[in-house]
């Protein structure tokens, strides 16, 4: 009789990724409240870095160059990092199913890249700090729209199997009404949320930086496809 699959068996890529973001809570909250700020700054997406502010801001020049991806890393607080971690659970596991480390990685940084980038284009000379992993999760929740709706259950346990559904393209994607009243939502969601001007903390880099995860989304909903590697479905019938 082959062995069930642990319902909790999380990829390694995702345990890594949240690992390595509970780290680096921790270590900000063990830190003297001075000395943590100058990391958060140091890592954070501050759009006046841009504009002529990099020497007066924690991490100078290196940081303008870094926080594209560093920002990702930490977030404004255990709330925002609890939600981030849980998020990427639901469809980050998904995604690394998929795809191999590196991969998982490499996309995730593109995403996040892409959210920084819109942040940065609609907040131009803004002081404010913007942290966390919304934009590279939402690429991620994007790229899972484009097959897990579509997975069938695996043999070998209470998960479904998203490492052999074909990935479905972006015509049938946003043709599937499932998919589109998810994205419609999301979309409302996040531009309440922005608008109304929600946080998940009282500093202002706890604000959610909508843009971004719009940015990200998109950047995963377009690129999935460059990084998934279909694999096929096993042959049953050898199997017995």
């Amino acid at each position: 009789m082959p062995a069930r699959e642990p319902i909790l068996n999380v990829p390694r890529a995702v345990t890594l990724a949240a690992g390595a973001m509970i780290a680096m809570q921790l270590v900000l909250s063990v830190l003297p409240r001075q000395q943590g700020l100058e990391i958060l700054l140091s890592l954070a997406m501050i759009p006046a870095r841009y504009t002529g502010a990099a020497t007066e801001l924690p991490g100078g020049y290196i940081s303008a160059a870094t926080s594209f991806v560093t920002y990702t890393v930490v977030h404004g607080g255990w709330l925002h990092l609890t939600i981030n971690v849980l998020w990427m659970l639901a469809f980050g596991t998904a995604v690394a199913r998929r795809v191999s480390l590196s991969g998982f990685f490499k996309f995730s940084v593109l995403c996040g890249v892409v959210g920084a980038l819109a942040h940065l284009v609609l907040h131009w000379g803004a002081i404010t700090p913007m942290v966390g992993a919304s934009a590279a999760i939402s690429g991620q929740m994007a790229a899972a729209l484009r097959f897990i709706f579509n997975a069938r259950g695996s043999p070998h346990g209470p998960l479904p199997d998203f490492a052999h559904v074909p990935l479905a393209s972006l015509n049938e994607t946003l043709r599937d009404g499932r998919i589109v009243g998810f994205i419609v939502f999301w979309l409302v969601l996040n531009a309440y949320f922005g608008m109304s001007g929600a946080s998940f903390g009282t500093g202002p880099e706890s604000q959610i930086a909508w843009e971004a995860h719009i940015g990200g989304f998109l950047c995963g909903l377009l690129t999935f496809g460059y990084f998934d590697a279909v694999r096929p479905e096993p042959d049953v019938s050898q199997l017995r």
